[in-house]
């Protein structure tokens, strides 16, 4: 019951959240709401079943395509559908498409696997400009969404509202197909997977459907991102994307089920509001990707629920190191930003020809300061605070009495 509660207030906020904030961050909550559904209809088949695919933007961007048409069709009145079950036709194409690539991919295992999802989405993709009246070829294809009942959708809070509900209906039912016999059995095809077939079940069957059903989420998350921006185009069928979900899940932590949901969230927050202030912000976002794989290789989520059982186990001995820990790494993480803001700044194309011209190097303008790129100090101040940061996490550690590395001594946790 505490747990049912605890979701309610969370689709609560997301329902009053419009209320409250501006229209662009509800525009940037509509598309964290879109990576977080990917990002959890990826990790049934990655973190539930085992197999981890490099290609899955393939069956998100079919299930983009797939909607953008039937928008078309419902704009031109060559098909009748309400506009809030547009997704549906996301649903059903990126199902398609996950059966019949599926059927090939689960043909192997392991890194195979791997290999032959990310081939066969590199395939489409390598088609999609050749395909002009399917893709839209450089262009991409754009549309309008068409008014239904009290719904314009002239207004980015009703688009708002309508992937809110299907995000949390697309969650509620991936969790309720975890809690199903064949949920187990998907579990099984990662723990065990000779067991499931000495069991009588055919496994390649078995996991085509499962990659079909992981398809299946990831079109309607592709079909919301088309109902979203009215337009798509074929680049994303590239890597970039496949990449970014694979980051979101393990980031968030694979191994609970809200964990890739998390790490989403977060992520797709972090790229929104960050790049508005730098142009820097993937080379922090992969920073924070290594940072995390490093020292919580099971993720956000699992670090927070060992957080809440040593409060509510009262382990003040764990909990006193964490936060002894977060004050340095706050300021070695100060350091690292200063020094790339700076090194950025510095080997800028405009800042290069300033130099060139007036064979002198200007001060540049960082936290609304005036930093000499010629003085020693302007390297020196975050150069001390990344070793200052770094000496006090090693000093904490050895006055804790925890010389190992923050990977181990979460690894020891986790056993006890």
């Amino acid at each position: 019951m505490l747990r049912i509660g605890k979701l309610a207030s969370v689709v609560v906020l997301l329902l009053g959240a419009p209320l409250v904030l501006s229209g662009h961050v509800v525009g940037v909550l509509t598309t964290a709401l879109i990576a977080v559904l990917f990002a959890m209809a990826f990790n049934l088949l990655s973190g539930r079943a085992g197999m981890l695919s490099f290609g899955h933007a393939a069956y998100f961007a079919i299930g983009g395509f797939a909607v953008i048409h039937a928008m078309q069709a419902v704009e031109k009145g060559t098909l009748w559908l309400p506009t809030p079950l547009l997704p549906l036709v996301g649903g059903v194409a990126g199902l398609i498409g996950g059966l019949c690539a599926g059927y090939f991919a689960t043909l192997r295992s392991g890194v195979y696997f791997s290999m032959v999802t990310l081939a066969l989405a590199e395939l489409l993709h390598a088609l999609a400009p050749n395909l002009g009246g399917i893709f839209g070829g450089e262009v991409g294809l754009t549309t309008m969404r068409m008014p239904w009942s009290a719904f314009d959708y002239g207004n980015e809070v009703h688009v708002y509202y309508t992937v809110v509900a299907w995000t949390v209906l697309c969650i509620g039912l991936l969790y309720a197909y975890n809690q199903t016999l064949f949920g187990r059995l998907t579990l099984g095809l990662r723990e065990a997977e000779r067991r499931v077939s000495f069991l009588g079940y055919n496994l390649h069957h078995t996991k085509v459907i499962v990659f079909g059903v992981s398809a299946m989420f990831s079109g309607i998350a592709g079909g919301l991102l088309a109902f979203t921006t009215e337009s798509i185009n074929y680049s994303m069928l590239g890597m970039g994307l496949s990449a970014s979900v694979v980051l979101h899940t393990f980031v968030g932590g694979s191994g609970v089920f809200f964990g890739p949901a998390v790490g989403a969230f977060v992520f797709a927050l972090f790229g929104s509001l960050v790049s508005d202030v730098t142009k820097n912000w993937l080379l922090y976002q992969g920073i924070l990707f290594v940072i995390i794989m490093m020292f919580m290789g099971d993720g956000v989520a699992m670090l927070w629920m060992r957080v809440v059982s040593e409060f509510k186990e009262r382990n003040w001995v764990a909990l006193k190191l964490r936060a002894l820990l977060f004050p340095p790494g706050l300021l070695a993480a100060a350091g690292v930003v200063t020094l790339l803001e700076l090194t950025s700044r510095i080997l800028d194309q405009r800042y290069s020809a300033i130099v060139a011209r007036t064979k002198a190097w200007p001060p540049v303008t960082l936290y609304g300061l005036s930093w000499d790129p010629t003085a020693m100090s302007t390297w020196l101040v975050p150069t001390l605070a990344i070793a200052a940061g770094a000496g006090l996490v090693w000093l904490v550690q050895s006055r804790t009495g925890r010389r190992t590395s923050p990977t181990v001594a979460l690894a020891e946790e986790h056993t006890r």
